[in-house]
């Protein structure tokens, strides 16, 4: 078995309605097949795709990605709808290249949430540091405002002083 020399499947994976997921175009691209026959393949096989697995993007939604990723300029004139499969949805293609291809795709998911496990984790200990800074600039600004504060008294003046007459 060669393994697949694509690592950056998290580039592959978008957000739409609250799910991560790929695109059929992408999916087809990977398994090595037209995205016509990917598609072929999902309708003769409907059942294993509920709602949750695989759904059709809306055009607002199409348009989304298209304008922000350049290797899906190809879906900008069409006038199909694409697929878009979840991690699960994915998990239910079947085929040789699939399966390997599914196994890294897993791995790449399994990566992502882990991504966003981490950065959340980051975003709480940069907001914990934050508390701190502020806390410390608020200290130190309530002492210098005590310094100004401080009644100075006048100084004797320095240099020539002129005579009275």
């Amino acid at each position: 078995m060669s393994k697949v020399l694509i690592p950056e499947y998290e580039s592959l994976i978008f957000q739409f309605r609250g799910m991560k997921v790929m695109v059929d175009s992408d999916l087809a691209l990977l398994y090595d097949v037209p995205t016509k026959a990917l598609k072929q393949q999902i309708k003769r096989n409907i059942a294993r795709f509920p709602e949750d697995f695989m759904f059709k993007l809306s055009k607002v939604e199409k348009d989304e990605p298209v304008t922000n990723c350049d290797r899906l300029s190809n879906l900008k004139h069409s006038s199909v709808m694409p697929l878009v499969f979840t991690e699960q949805g994915v998990s239910m293609l079947r085929s040789e290249k699939a399966i390997q291809i599914n196994i890294e795709i897993m791995r790449s998911f399994a990566r992502y949430r882990a991504l966003i496990r981490e950065n959340s984790e980051l975003k709480k200990e940069i907001n914990k540091l934050d508390k701190k800074l502020n806390q410390a600039f608020k200290f130190l600004l309530e002492k210098i405002d005590v310094l100004h504060q401080k009644e100075s008294k006048p100084l004797n003046p320095i240099g020539f002083k002129p005579v009275k007459k």
